[in-house]
């Protein structure tokens, strides 16, 4: 596998994960400053600046960490997989699709301005994304790589084509077989997640080895964050996942407690847990930050 250069040595989780948070916090700011129209830029603001957990910067940082990158390198392809999750919040939210009016505590994007606002935020939001990945200061190699990657994970292959399925199965509750419910949620939200691990390998350079028990970890984190979703509708309350909870059984959902039950679900996310950490031994203590993350998504509270 790729050796990271000596000179870096292996931070504290929490500390580091703080720092990383302030850099997307602050390229993100950056991103949307110069846009020319006034309503349209505080839309995209409150999408993208109101919180949030910040997963996937985070695991694009933790990556190319491992690896031996710098920071600055990193900074614009953590941006750009957050200004696509943030398009993709928008979107889902409005009433042709979830219709919801709580996003991180706040009112949704179309409730806050209006519905039209909202679609364009969203598209604005996207194309900014890959604005920010063709302008970095990487080499080209690198740029094309990842703007094909994040291309993929967002598009028909992944997040939007999940987001299609998720769509055709829901009311069907656990009729679905859970070979289609991992595929639904491993191109749904496992895409983008595992995408971000591979904007960090991509900038870090990794080799083969490297990127296959990466993927590995990157697979499991995303079906582990989306059973750990399912069980948060079902066990927390609104006021604590800053979105409304309960939307899952209302609508009859097709989701893992629904076809595993409570106890199966708390199952699958524990064997979950055993691959994350299974694939990330190669690398050692500078996995640390991946390793972190990894608990962050199975024990979250929202």
């Amino acid at each position: 596998m790729t050796e990271p250069s000596s000179a870096a040595t292996v931070p504290e989780p929490a500390a580091i994960f703080a720092a990383w948070r302030e850099r997307t916090d602050a390229a993100l700011a950056q991103a949307l400053s110069a846009l020319p129209d006034a309503r349209l830029r505080a839309a995209m603001r409150h999408a993208a600046l109101l919180g949030g957990k910040r997963i996937r910067p985070l695991l694009v940082y933790a990556t190319g960490h491992l690896l031996g990158a710098a920071d600055d390198a990193l900074d614009a392809p953590a941006a750009a997989i957050e200004l696509i999750h943030a398009y993709s919040l928008v979107h889902d939210d409005l009433p042709a699709m979830d219709d919801d009016a709580l996003r991180r505590g706040q009112p949704t994007v179309h409730v806050a301005f209006d519905e039209a606002t909202a679609i364009l935020a969203g598209d604005a939001l996207q194309t900014l994304a890959f604005q920010r990945l063709a302008e970095s200061p990487l080499p080209a190699e690198a740029r094309i790589a990842m703007v094909r990657e994040l291309a993929r994970a967002a598009g028909a292959e992944g997040m939007c084509g999940g987001q299609a399925l998720d769509i055709d199965a829901t009311g069907s509750g656990g009729a679905i077989s859970l070979d289609a419910l991992r595929r639904l949620h491993a191109m749904k939200t496992g895409a983008l997640l595992r995408c971000a691990v591979r904007l960090g390998a991509i900038v870090g350079a990794a080799d083969r080895d490297a990127g296959v028990a990466l993927d590995r970890y990157a697979e499991a984190l995303g079906l582990a964050f989306q059973i750990r979703d399912d069980l948060l509708d079902i066990e927390s309350d609104s006021a604590t996942l800053g979105k409304t909870a309960g939307k899952d059984l209302a609508q009859n959902k097709a989701t893992f407690p629904a076809l595993l039950g409570m106890d199966g679900s708390r199952a699958a996310l524990a064997g979950l847990a055993e691959e994350m950490h299974a694939a990330l031994a190669s690398f050692g203590e500078r996995a640390a930050p991946l390793a972190a993350l990894a608990r962050e998504v199975v024990e979250r509270d929202r």
